[in-house]
């Protein structure tokens, strides 16, 4: 019988260590996931740059019309994984991209919340900014912070 509460006993404290482990890891677990889908988005708009970049040095090199579309993706034809396309308003959904006709931005909505956004700029004020070529570059906005 005294063999029995002793497993008992060990047992709560095995789940009360667990428990203290759980409380520790998860928060940092987030932290993580955050970081990640931070590093992602960061990845996903260089490859958009990078891409914008060749279009605009073969115009450079070789000539020809550029889009006249405020949508970066129309300059480059790629498009993001999780890409809504061109709306009129925010979609409800996380972890989306879409291109905000109203405003001329590209979003970013973020799992936990808030946006990240990006212009298109074309012309002088674009001039200054890295990554720019030939006046156009995509140059990230403030963010939006999540509501509390």
């Amino acid at each position: 019988m005294a063999s029995n509460g002793r497993r008992k006993y060990e047992m709560a404290i095995m789940i009360v260590i667990i428990g203290a482990l759980l409380m520790v890891l998860l928060p940092k677990l987030e932290g993580a996931r955050v970081e990640i889908e931070e590093t992602t988005l960061q990845t996903e708009v260089a490859g958009i740059r990078i891409e914008l970049l060749d279009r605009l040095a073969h115009r450079e090199a070789v000539g020809g019309e550029l889009p006249q579309s405020a949508n970066p993706l129309h300059w480059t034809k790629r498009e993001p994984e999780h890409y809504l396309g061109e709306l009129d308003s925010a979609p409800d959904a996380r972890g989306v991209w879409y291109f905000d006709r109203k405003k001329e931005i590209l979003i970013y909505r973020f799992q936990r919340g808030g946006e990240a956004r990006f212009r298109l700029t074309r012309g002088a004020h674009a001039a200054n900014a890295s990554g720019v070529l030939a006046g156009v570059g995509l140059i990230r906005e403030e963010n939006i912070a999540p509501a509390p």
